[in-house]
């Protein structure tokens, strides 16, 4: 049986298991009662249990006195423009993101668009644990169906300042984009579309069921992959169910790795303008590369896409993310999108002249190791104390778990434990400059957790 999550990530779980409607339709009417009976936008990805989650949803947010604005199946960085479009209250999207597709889950937006931050997200959990007040029949709230209102997402994009739209469409760049049969499914291809691109599109089926692994990783792309090296491509994008990361395969058929997708965005929009850089305290030191480069300083965090947007906003950061393909532009709005990133590495690729090989080339190579290990019974406090014994030779990071900082053949490596907030998991990065020297790391790690 897997557990609920509960986290500043939002509310997931097993469909089934651990998630069921009463248990969704009692957060919502808590988010609503948050919200003040004011309106909520809601909206999911493609997963099955979708239309289940989003009755229950509907259910508990009109019995808080709610007005639902349904936008329908669209991607979670939607979702926040929306809320902000429409002067809502506040917003659901009914979305697991990259966990696999029995899961789902709730993720709320404060009225400013952005993910509720660890106090926002306390209050309202507070009101869902002592039941959220009802209330009577003249009051409940009612249902407005906004269909195609995500083309106001689109729109942003088209007049973000650093994107030439008009350059572009004369450009002509040939791109193909995996949408996993995801959220994004129907707005990418548009977006590209729109920005002049010829399109092959991939995983754009309405099944609900993922043409391939959740997680845009290199070992889930093998089918883009192929379809760059069968023709004159000059990019290829991959999304997660619910688009708000984006992963890059190179003209070649190359995958790049999630952690290549901010760094190259980043080095673009710092070359536009200076200012912090901000990122998860788990993302790669290729940031710290282009941090240097650009004359500007990396803001670490914790794990979080609101603890990245919080940071940026306090420090007026135009570019900020998460190293698994999330980027944030300031001046669309403060969460992860893959659809503005796609924006900015065509746009990037048009005004350097230069292929995406080429781009990542001129960019240092480090070699980043991702695993876990299921939490089971242990403890994860226990677990960081044994970690923390095993390696007493490495200064510590403590901003998120532990991230012991260490020097591998003269040049920095590191290697991190933490509590997944999305799974019932202990993730492990490594990162070095020799891979041999990453999975070194972990295994140190994985033995001191027996």
């Amino acid at each position: 049986m897997s557990r609920l999550m509960v986290s500043i990530s939002g509310i997931r779980g097993v469909v089934g298991q651990t998630l069921n409607p009463e248990l969704v339709a009692r957060y919502a009417s808590a988010f609503g009662e948050y919200c003040g009976g004011g309106a909520v936008v809601v909206g999911r990805d493609t997963r099955p249990s979708g239309p289940m989650m989003r009755h229950a949803v509907i259910a508990g947010l009109n019995a808080a006195g709610c007005q639902v604005l349904d936008v329908g199946v669209v991607p979670t960085p939607t979702v926040a423009v929306l809320v902000e479009e429409l002067g809502a209250a506040g917003g659901i999207c009914i979305t697991a993101s990259h966990n696999p597709v029995q899961w789902n889950a709730l993720k709320f937006f404060h009225h400013d668009g952005l993910f509720l931050d660890a106090e926002q997200s306390r209050r309202h959990l507070d009101i869902a644990e002592r039941g959220p007040a009802l209330v009577a029949w003249d009051g409940l709230g009612g249902l407005e169906e906004l269909p195609g209102a995500g083309e106001a997402h689109v729109r942003r994009i088209l007049a973000l300042g650093l994107v030439d739209v008009p350059a572009l469409r004369k450009r002509g760049f040939r791109v193909a984009v995996d949408c996993v049969n995801g959220a994004g499914r129907l707005l990418a291809p548009h977006l590209l579309q729109e920005l002049g691109c010829e399109v092959v599109k991939l995983g754009v089926e309405d099944t609900g069921i993922f043409s391939r692994g959740a997680e845009p990783t290199p070992e889930n792309l093998g089918a883009l992959c192929e379809t760059l090296r069968g023709g004159d491509f000059h990019v290829g994008f991959a999304l997660d169910p619910d688009a708000d990361r984006l992963a890059l395969v190179d003209e070649k058929g190359q995958p790049l790795g999630e952690e290549l997708t901010l760094a190259l965005v980043a080095r673009f929009v710092l070359g536009k303008e200076k200012s912090p850089l901000v990122a998860n305290v788990s993302s790669s030191q290729l940031l710290d590369d282009v941090a240097r480069e650009a004359g500007v300083d990396l803001h670490r965090t914790r794990v979080g896409e609101i603890n990245v947007s919080v940071r940026m906003r306090q420090l007026g950061s135009a570019i900020g993310g998460e190293g698994n393909g999330g980027v944030i532009l300031r001046d669309l709005h403060l969460g992860r999108d893959a659809l503005v990133g796609m924006a900015l590495l065509l746009q990037y690729l048009l005004e350097s002249g230069r292929s995406l090989s080429q781009l990542r080339a001129e960019l240092p190579t480090y070699a980043m190791v991702k695993d876990k290990v299921e939490l089971g019974s242990m403890d994860p406090a226990l677990a960081l104390q044994m970690a923390r014994e095993a390696m007493p030779e490495a200064r510590l990071d403590e901003t998120d778990g532990l991230k012991f900082l260490l020097e591998a053949g003269g040049a920095p490596a590191w290697v991190q434990l933490r509590a997944s907030n999305t799974e019932p998991i202990l993730r492990i990065f490594g990162e070095a400059v020799d891979d041999k020297v990453a999975r070194e790391l972990v295994g140190r790690i994985h033995g001191a957790l027996g």
